[in-house]
């Protein structure tokens, strides 16, 4: 089966009916209802994926900026927003602006920011969201179907997400990949051929030079996106090594064997992992906003990764549903290590450090000038070591509770 058929079928499985734009208007008028009556020098907007008409059939999280007058560029728009939306049910979400969530047959995200007509009046990077809207329906239109395309490949592929926990492909990055290539398999095709350090700059602001004129500590990843919105700024920053080279490999394997299964989102089979020998933790996640919480996840999974490194872990990965539920599995190389190891001391010409080292291990001996003591390993097997691991302090303080399987 050809690329163009196969993406075709995928699209109609994933594009979504007409009336679910309806339902989140019709949301959106009633929050400007209360803005209203509120007195308050305001509007609300769909923003995102619902704004630019790119959202997935699956997509239930819909953002909504309320965008407030300059007038009030000195006070609290949290606070404001806050007691516009005091008929609704909300919950409050801290971050560098707190912004609420309503939740019904959609998760509502509503955003407080400036209503700006120009950069220099931002005050949060928020405050541009809605500008990138713009820009979108502006440029990319008739891409719509492409993105689509682009966010489920992302997600089936486990890169989707500039969230600290996933380090992967943002939305806002996709629009401007899919616009500046002019479609799905026109960037397939230039994400094969790519190499670190592939710039992206849609209207050329920079003249090839955006690695000399950004700021260094904005191109440190192998793909820097100038913001169209703003130039200063790499879109991809947050996107890591590793997701990157995902993005590649899996570029170029479709292009080779085009196939659906690079839309098809896959969830670990626990069966097989333990059949095959993997090592499996179930954690649930701490409650807070989803950003932290999955960055918590993330340093736990490292966590067990790192203390097992002595029984060389060769496979490892973790899944979690954003809600609570989140699944580690390792795979270790050595099954099983000697009851005993060599414990490498100071050179015997440091007299004073070899005299300690004996104080502290009874049983001692020298080879090559160094002292060495052997020592009785608590754990032999990898499962009995990520046993204790989940119950180490650190371990416990990131996840609300845990087993191992």
């Amino acid at each position: 089966m050809n690329a163009k058929k196969i993406l075709d079928e995928v699209l109609a499985d994933i594009k979504p009916k007409k009336r679910t734009i309806k339902e989140v208007d019709e949301f959106v008028g009633e929050i400007n209802s209360q803005i209203k009556k509120s007195r308050i020098s305001a509007k609300a907007v769909v923003g995102g994926s619902f704004a630019k008409n790119t959202f997935l059939k699956e997509d239930h999280d819909v953002d909504i900026f309320v965008l407030f007058s300059l007038k009030y560029s000195n006070e609290n728009l949290s606070r404001l927003l806050k007691k516009i939306l005091k008929p609704f049910k909300t919950e409050q979400v801290h971050g560098s602006r707190d912004y609420f969530i309503i939740k019904n047959k959609f998760n509502f995200e509503i955003v407080p920011v400036l209503d700006i007509k120009k950069a220099k009046n931002a005050q949060n990077v928020t405050d541009f969201s809605p500008e990138h809207v713009k820009w979108f329906n502006k440029n990319g239109k008739k891409y719509a179907d492409d993105i689509r395309l682009a966010k489920k490949f992302c997600k089936a592929n486990k890169i989707y997400g500039a969230e600290s926990y996933i380090n992967g492909f943002s939305g806002h990055v996709l629009d401007i990949l899919i616009v500046h290539y002019k479609g799905f398999l026109p960037l397939m095709r230039a994400a094969s051929k790519w190499k670190k350090k592939q710039v992206i700059d849609f209207y050329n602001v920079h003249r090839g030079k955006a690695l000399f004129e950004l700021n260094k500590s904005k191109t440190q990843g192998s793909l820097v996106v100038v913001d169209p919105v703003q130039p200063d700024r790499n879109a991809a920053a947050a996107l890591d090594e590793e997701k990157f080279g995902l993005f590649v490999k899996n570029a170029k394997e479709f292009l080779k064997k085009p196939s659906k299964m690079f839309f098809t989102e896959k969830k670990a089979d626990r069966e097989k992992l333990m059949k095959n020998g993997y090592i499996l933790i179930e954690a649930v996640s701490k409650k807070g906003k989803e950003d932290v919480s999955g960055a918590k996840l993330l340093k736990a999974f490292d966590f067990v990764k790192k203390g097992l490194e002595e029984f060389e872990v060769c496979d490892a990965g973790w899944e979690w549903d954003k809600k609570k539920n989140a699944l580690f599995w390792y795979l270790a190389k050595k099954k099983k290590l000697p009851e005993s190891v060599e414990w490498q001391g100071p050179p015997l010409i440091m007299e004073n450090r070899v005299k300690d080292f004996r104080k502290k291990y009874r049983k001692t001996f020298t080879k090559k000038g160094r002292i060495f003591a052997k020592i009785t390993r608590k754990h032999t097997t990898p499962e009995s070591l990520a046993k204790e691991l989940i119950k180490d302090r650190y371990f416990r303080e990131r996840v609300k509770k845990c087993r191992k399987l």
